[in-house]
């Protein structure tokens, strides 16, 4: 099925992993579907990662398996992805940062990495790093050929408390220390991706079975979330965030705006408090995105998805 007018070259084009903690809150699910609708994205697997340290929601060593589920539920609603596969992460943080977790996973990182295919390797994390530390232990080679983006930390020069931070800092520090090309999308840049309830009933609920999910479980969990948690300060009732989209938002900007990003020497984080330690004469440099073009990721999420949903209107 062909949904656009138009077609992207092929060295344009770029291979694609991504790699969801898809039913930890919300967003998730808007860029696991951004990603598989956009064609300069060559989607080679799917990766379902934890998010142990749930507050409870799920129970030690679950969160992967409701990661994997959801992920396969919205695919549910996007039947031409179904060949696309998908696997399971770890179920849970390195306990030691010497031994890697193995998973089906973590062999497909490898296995993708290894592959004598010219087209450029991204893996965009949209959670913890669990999976991608175990990957470059087992094999230190794929660091000299796939790019993370990494969506979590703390802001700049600082840090400190983050989600996808603190789901595993051991994990964290052995891809900051590694040799493979980092960019980090830290919080005070993928909160700027702010939506309100109201425009997503607008923009994505009338589109389609997907977008009418989308929808759903955002406004849901918003609801449940709100009674379950009535004295913390998120969610914030009418707004939520699709911080995760901006995997897809590094990839769309064009290479010249080095404005939007700084390369920052490679920082230690202290796993007490997650802030950022500077390494003396640290010649290993990380991109650290400083602004990101939210009016452009938004509006291309928008269009392909009511693009998808047009041309199944047609059918």
């Amino acid at each position: 099925m062909t949904i656009f007018d138009f077609q992207v070259p092929d060295s344009r084009q770029v291979r694609y992993i991504i790699h969801t903690d898809c039913k930890n809150e919300a967003d998730d699910q808007f860029a696991l579907a951004h990603c598989l609708l956009t064609p300069s994205f060559q989607v080679k697997g799917i990766i379902a990662g934890h998010f142990d340290q749930n507050y409870g929601r799920f129970a030690p060593g679950q969160s992967a398996k409701a990661s994997y589920d959801e992920v396969l539920k919205v695919l549910s609603f996007m039947p031409e992805f179904s060949d696309v596969p998908v696997f399971m992460g770890a179920d849970t943080a390195l306990e030691v940062k010497s031994d890697p977790i193995v998973s089906e996973g973590v062999q497909f990182i490898i296995d993708e990495a290894m592959k004598d295919d010219p087209r450029p390797l991204y893996i965009g994390m949209q959670g913890c790093l669990t999976d991608l530390a175990s990957a470059i232990l087992i094999e230190p080679r794929i660091c000299q050929r796939m790019t993370a983006i990494w969506i979590g930390g703390g802001a700049y020069p600082e840090g400190g408390q983050e989600f996808n931070l603190m789901q595993d800092i051991k994990a964290a520090n052995i891809v900051f220390e590694s040799d493979m090309p980092l960019w980090q999308v830290p919080s005070d840049v993928y909160k700027s991706f702010a939506v309100s309830l109201a425009e997503l009933q607008y923009r994505v609920a009338p589109q389609g079975p997907l977008g009418a999910y989308l929808f759903k479980q955002m406004v849901e969990l918003n609801l449940d979330l709100g009674k379950a948690m009535p004295d913390f300060d998120w969610p914030h009732g009418e707004l939520w965030g699709l911080g995760d989209q901006g995997v897809l938002a590094a990839l769309m900007h064009e290479q010249q705006r080095t404005d939007l990003y700084q390369m920052v020497p490679a920082p230690r984080i202290d796993e007490e408090t997650m802030a950022y330690q500077v390494i003396e004469g640290q010649e290993r440099f990380v991109r650290v995105y400083r602004h990101m073009d939210v009016r452009l990721t938004l509006e291309d999420f928008y269009a392909k998805l009511a693009l998808y949903h047009n041309s199944h209107s047609e059918d």
